[in-house]
């Protein structure tokens, strides 16, 4: 007879979680290393006694927005490498619709969440309850449904008994290198508070293994033959570098190669900076070096890249003359974009099967192409250092100068965070990454308030090392609240608000494409109407410290020098806030070295809209779809 405990379904979950873990290479980690929550009266009863019946085996995080919560979730999984993960609960309506945004960037980034939001009634005694979207076509919808197109599974726990399936389909998905991303189990609060008597073998301590497929024989030596034939050939390292831990099997490729290596937002850091066949970044927001040898490569190996627009200068970079496309990627529908030779496989091991099949031709491309990108490697450097150059004056720094002080204080175990704003761009083309998990830009979502709240996560994962927010002021304002929680845990986040009033890279698009800046300043409006007038007198400084968390205030570069040195010193949540120069009186960074296809008005009678349109005209004659 098969024994049984009886438990509520919360308590079922609660406990089902705590014993699950996952193995890969020999090293085993715990699955669901914690849960984040807001209560309300969708799963203060349920999920919430549950955690406090199991607070000794399930570690609970407050959170103050479940956007927020789950952006920390995401940080936590990524630092990581996608082997740990934590779980996020909400109550019904407003904080259940709340995870869709946070749901649908790790999604987007293939990085694993679990999402338990409360549910509306299973067994509906009152109908509708507080919060309920009404559908009078559809009694079974609820508002948890906006969650299904942006999970990579979604289950609603309807009755006792259908947990059993479902938590386990949720830890498969949660632990495929393939299918990852944000996992939901809705739960009606009446069924969260049920008895049932649950079968122990469900509590049992379960394993789940992070598979390495390894590559197809006769996709190896297609791939094989094309890196031979190559004689401009390109690596674009992607963030399927980093999640299988490839960047060592990378770099022992390029070594033996001598192909050059650039590298994607979710990429950056797959080699270090200084790595001979680093060339930076690729696309709109890549170096010279890099995107100059996308243009006249003839094989493009993509490794763990999913290609975005920004990778591929919306279909206008890779513009040779037969060039070809060898896919490492371990999805399918990832390995067979571009009409590419696919080799279908985890990035590790395919990375390493290759080196070793090619090491036997002792395959290595021509000395003057190493020439060639070595001495334009050198001279961008150049153009770093000129952008970074800040000397220890009364002056206030522009952006790029910021990242240069910093770049002189950090070492390898720091760790910087951003997602959005024009920092992205500085970053990618300016930063010079001192080890494979230093770089952590979200660019798959880019989600303005990502940062501070994923710092956190990362914090967690990464705790005796130095953690950077880097936010604009417009990201600030999008969610700073989490600073709460970095304050409440003692997390010790650095966070550095730069303030440049108002949305500066949507501001310089807006100029690009005719939209006159229209809309995209954080200013008073003028008599126009126009948002022109003085710059609001907003104290992000004060905010932050409102909030609990240590500030310092730099106006000059020598006081930025001494605050980010103080700040990553501190053992307690530290802001440094500093007002940024333009670039239109100091240096800034290089311009986009690539095109990134916003579509213009096709009519317009305002002269700048008209000369944006002839710009993009120009631009859209250079794609090519590669078939």
């Amino acid at each position: 007879m098969t024994s049984t405990t009886r438990l509520t379904v919360a308590q079922a979950l609660v406990r089902f979680l705590a014993a699950q873990h996952t193995e890969r290479d020999g090293a085993r980690h715990r699955l669901i290393g914690a849960t984040w929550g807001i209560f309300g009266h969708g799963n203060v009863a349920g999920i919430g006694q549950a955690l406090v019946e199991y607070a000794d085996v399930m570690p609970y995080h407050q959170g103050r927005n479940e956007q927020a919560m789950v952006h920390a979730a995401v940080g936590y999984a990524r630092q990581s490498g996608r082997l740990s993960a934590h779980a996020v609960t909400t109550s019904i309506g407003p904080g259940a619709t709340n995870l869709v945004t946070g749901a649908a960037l790790a999604t987007v980034n293939h990085l694993p969440v679990l999402l338990l939001p409360g549910d509306v009634f299973a067994t509906r005694p009152a109908d509708p309850v507080l919060q309920q979207l009404e559908v009078p076509f559809a009694g079974d919808v609820s508002v948890n449904d906006c969650l299904r197109p942006v999970s990579r599974y979604f289950d609603r726990i309807s009755r006792p008994e259908a947990l059993i399936p479902a938590a386990l389909q949720a830890m498969r998905v949660l632990t495929d290198p393939v299918d990852t991303g944000a996992v939901t189990l809705a739960l009606p609060q009446d069924v969260q508070a049920e008895a049932y008597d649950w079968p122990e073998e469900f509590f049992a301590e379960r394993t789940w293994t992070v598979r390495r497929p390894a590559a197809d024989p006769g996709e190896l030596a297609a791939a094989v033959a094309a890196v031979r034939a190559a004689r401009r050939p390109l690596i674009v390292a992607g963030g399927g570098v980093h999640h299988s831990r490839a960047e060592e099997a990378l770099a022992e490729l390029a070594s033996a190669t001598r192909i050059p290596v650039a590298s994607t937002q979710a990429g950056k850091g797959s080699l270090r900076w200084d790595h001979p066949q680093d060339v930076g970044g690729i696309g709109h927001t890549g170096t010279a070096t890099a995107d100059e040898l996308a243009r006249t490569a003839d094989l493009v190996i993509g490794v763990g890249t999913r290609y975005t627009d920004f990778t591929t200068a919306s279909g206008t970079l890779f513009g040779a003359s037969g060039v070809r496309f060898l896919n490492l990627n371990v999805a399918a529908y990832d390995g067979h974009k571009l009409s590419g030779i696919p080799l279908i496989a985890d990035a590790r091991s395919g990375l390493e099967a290759l080196t070793g099949a090619l090491l036997p031709h002792r395959h290595r491309v021509e000395p003057a192409y190493v020439i060639e990108y070595t001495d334009d490697k050198e001279r961008w450097e150049y153009r770093v250092d000129a952008a970074y150059e800040a000397e220890d004056v009364d002056i206030r720094p522009t952006q790029p100068q910021v990242l240069g002080v910093l770049d002189e204080l950090v070492t390898e175990d720091d760790i910087l965070i951003n997602a959005a704003g024009s920092l992205p761009g500085d970053l990618h083309r300016l930063w010079r990454a001192r080890s494979r998990d230093q770089y952590h830009v979200e660019y798959g979502y880019s989600c303005m308030g990502y940062e501070i709240p994923a710092a956190i996560g990362v914090r967690m994962a990464a705790r005796d090392r130095p953690v950077w927010a880097l936010v604009g002021d417009g990201t600030y304002l999008m969610n700073p609240t989490e600073i709460v929680t970095a304050v409440q845990e003692g997390v010790a986040i650095k966070v550095v608000v730069l303030q440049n009033h108002g949305y500066a890279s949507i501001g310089g698009l807006s100029a690009s494409v005719g939209a006159e800046r229209y809309g995209t300043a954080y200013r008073y409006r003028a008599a126009d109407r126009t948002f022109t007038g003085a710059p609001l007198p907003v104290d992000l400084a004060a905010n932050a410290a409102s909030l609990g968390m240590r500030v310092l205030r730099a106006k000059t570069v020598r006081d930025l020098r001494a605050a980010l040195a103080e700040a990553r010193a501190a053992d307690t949540p530290t802001c440094v806030y500093v007002e940024t120069e333009t670039a239109d009186t100091v240096s800034g960074a290089p311009p986009a070295q690539a095109w990134w296809d916003v579509p213009v008005a096709e009519t317009a009678t305002r002269s700048s809209a008209v000369a944006a349109r002839e710009e993009y005209d120009r631009h859209v004659a250079a794609r090519r779809r590669h078939l």
